[in-house]
């Protein structure tokens, strides 16, 4: 099987925000493949959002046999374990311009797909790599740490 690199983003900003993240680091490694890098966590305030709790935030680098496809589908379910549910998710909105807006929350935790291979992939619920992340310190600091 051929093996590929995923850069994946996590955040979380409710509860025990560093066990959060702890637990889905583990059960990445577990399910999606061998995390062989990992960055600092940093603290930032919520991006795209007014909120009173700070996020922790990181990056990890797994190697992995998995499709985007799957990553994303195993990223998703572990969200849910971890108590992400519905109410914390982005919420996309159409504004007047007919394009969709984002909705940002707190969250227990959020894993965003960054980097898979070189690979471009677009499609309506996935994107890679992610359309924001060049927009967002608290991607790009840890993403260049292990880069």
């Amino acid at each position: 099987m051929t093996s590929h690199q995923v850069y994946l983003g996590l955040g979380s900003n409710l509860g025990d925000r560093e066990g959060n993240i702890r637990k889905a680091i583990d059960l990445l490694h577990e399910r999606v493949g061998e995390v062989v890098r990992q960055s600092s966590l940093i603290e930032t305030v919520p991006w795209g959002f007014e909120s009173e709790h700070r996020f922790l935030n990181g990056v990890i680098l797994c190697e992995t046999t998995l499709t985007p496809r799957q990553v994303l589908k195993v990223t998703q379910k572990i969200e849910r374990e971890l108590g992400k549910t519905k109410a914390h998710a982005t919420k996309r909105q159409l504004s007047m311009l007919n394009s969709q807006l984002p909705t940002f929350k707190d969250r227990p935790i959020d894993i965003d797909i960054l980097l898979y291979d070189d690979w471009e992939v677009e499609e309506p619920d996935l994107k890679i790599p992610h359309p924001l992340m060049r927009e967002r310190d608290f991607v790009m600091i840890p993403l260049k740490e292990i880069l």
